[in-house]
């Protein structure tokens, strides 16, 4: 069985390979989080891009694998007056 002791004192004396283990995870996970995001707002405003250039939500849903209403909805058409 595993001590708690050093969660309870919030010393990090006392890792073993467990604890290094999930830490290394963790970092991993928000360095994947961060690249998404960056690939998320690229995409985003990619379609906002084509939306202006004309291109339909249904033609970009096709280039990307996302519904059409997904694209529709980031990049919805633009309003005239």
């Amino acid at each position: 069985m595993r001590s708690a002791t050093a969660i309870i004192h919030g010393t990090m004396c006392c890792m073993d390979a467990l604890d290094t283990e999930i830490q290394a995870a963790a970092k991993k996970r928000a360095r994947a989080e961060e690249a998404f995001n960056r690939a998320d707002r690229e995409l985003r405003a990619l379609l906002v891009q084509g939306r202006a250039a004309g291109l339909g939500p249904s033609y970009m849903a096709k280039l990307t694998g996302f519904t059409r209403e997904w694209v529709a909805k980031i990049a919805p058409a633009q309003k005239t007056s």
